[in-house]
């Protein structure tokens, strides 16, 4: 024990020190495309540009000082990799819609305060599994009351899955209760799984458990795949469905669950493929669109040349046209990406969320109590899963499913949520072994 006491400290510092270079280099890239940006757009170097960048290193800084300081073990790759999503998110967003910048920033700087607020000032996590049945019910409620109540910020008749909150002496505040189930969602599985576990009552070694065992489970998850196919909200359903299966599968070791679930998925979607015009639409854009380019699928064309405009190398930050993809701000940031940074940034952006993955996995592997190890698990797969989708939506490797990409995409409460992911594996790789390979 002395010897370790002796040992991580040093461990501590060294890892402070990767921590600062890390955000050097994001805050390096940041800036340098928020420069470009003004260049192409106004001929000079201004404010303009510079102002949300200037916010989001302040809410960085801020970030990392406050977590050396009270929490010197944690990870030290998990901020770097948030900030440099959230910081390209900005420089993105004031590329595609400058009249939304403000609020992007605004969430970003919330959510970078909410994370570290969520790191430092959490002292367990037992109230989450004994409020498990209450904090689930409460995210159904909220979805439920989307259903009587959801409004489409921009007014369409279609797609009401924001409320409204009575913030009195603001501008309208919306908010996405599919968001946060996502969430309560991971918490009552995680705690679910833990409590089954600690029972004996888990099959494991293969082996399926007994079904008295999982009939809540099932009752309480099916409940919310109803809701959400009944309000249309096919992309959190989908995500509902892959973190569900991966942490059946993570709890029991049975392969025939994954078979089983992918046989269901399947054929759920050609259910809703005859039962739902917007899957029907969906799916015929990523199997032909080329037929219906002017019309419905018109967003997957734009996207798909895009794609292709951009090359290995891209058009440079400002010089694409990646403004004639409909709501390209949010569902397609990564076709804007591959077109104005081209094959490299994409990769980029896939190694990002690959390291990210890396590192909540390895968070799992190294929890010592089974809530701990099925959370972190829980938060990895689902913003990993996340970023799958919409990245495979628009290059046409899988139907579009219309989720954001985590920490980049405009929207407010993903970006707020996504944070509240982030400071949870913080908070538990600060309680994890101190092992840092």
């Amino acid at each position: 024990m002395q010897m370790f006491s002796s040992i991580s400290p040093r461990l501590d510092e060294e890892h402070g020190r990767s921590e600062l270079i890390l955000v050097l280099i994001a805050t390096l890239f940041v800036f340098c495309n928020a420069l470009a940006l003004g260049l192409v757009r106004d001929g000079r170097i201004n404010g303009s540009t510079l102002w949300g960048p200037l916010c989001w290193l302040v809410a960085q800084v801020t970030a990392v000082w406050l977590l050396r300081k009270y929490a010197p073990n944690h990870d030290p790759f998990l901020l770097p990799l948030v900030g440099l999503l959230t910081g390209w998110g900005i420089v993105l967003q004031d590329r595609l819609a400058p009249n939304f910048l403000v609020r992007q920033v605004v969430w970003v700087v919330l959510g970078t305060a909410v994370l570290v607020s969520i790191t430092l000032l959490t002292r367990n996590l037992r109230w989450l599994r004994r409020y498990r049945y209450t904090l689930l019910l409460l995210g159904i409620g909220l979805l439920v009351a989307t259903l009587l109540f959801g409004i489409n910020p921009t007014g369409a008749t279609v797609a009401k899955y924001w409320l409204r909150l009575p913030i009195p002496f603001f501008r309208p505040v919306y908010f996405q209760p599919s968001e946060l189930l996502k969430l309560l969602l991971v918490i009552f599985l995680a705690s679910y799984f833990d409590e089954r576990e600690t029972m004996g009552q888990l099959g494991g070694n293969g082996r399926l458990p007994h079904i008295s065992y999982l009939a809540p489970l099932l009752l309480m998850w099916g409940f919310c795949m109803i809701l959400l196919v009944w309000q249309r909200d096919l992309g959190a359903a989908t995500l509902f469905f892959i973190v569900f299966l991966s942490l059946l599968y993570l709890a029991t070791g049975d392969w025939r669950v994954v078979a089983g679930g992918v046989g269901l998925l399947l054929l759920a979607g050609i259910f809703a493929y005859f039962a739902f015009g917007l899957v029907t639409l969906r799916i015929d854009a990523w199997w032909n669109p080329w037929p219906d380019a002017d019309n419905r699928a018109f967003q997957i064309v734009q996207s798909l040349y895009a794609v292709a405009a951009g090359g290995i190398w891209g058009q440079g930050v400002g010089q694409g046209f990646p403004q004639y993809i409909p709501v390209v701000h949010s569902d397609f940031a990564f076709a804007a990406i591959a077109e104005e940074w081209g094959l490299i940034g994409s990769l980029g952006v896939v190694g990002l969320f690959a390291l990210l993955a890396h590192r909540g996995m390895r968070l799992a592997l190294l929890a010592e109590r089974p809530f701990r190890r099925y959370l972190a698990a829980g938060i990895t797969i689902l913003l990993a899963a996340q970023a799958f989708l919409i990245m495979a939506g628009v290059t046409k490797l899988l139907p579009l499913t219309g989720v954001t990409l985590p920490f980049v995409s405009y929207g407010g409460s993903s970006m707020l949520i996504s944070h509240m992911m982030a400071g949870l594996l913080l908070f538990l790789s600060t309680k994890t072994k101190p092992i840092y390979l």
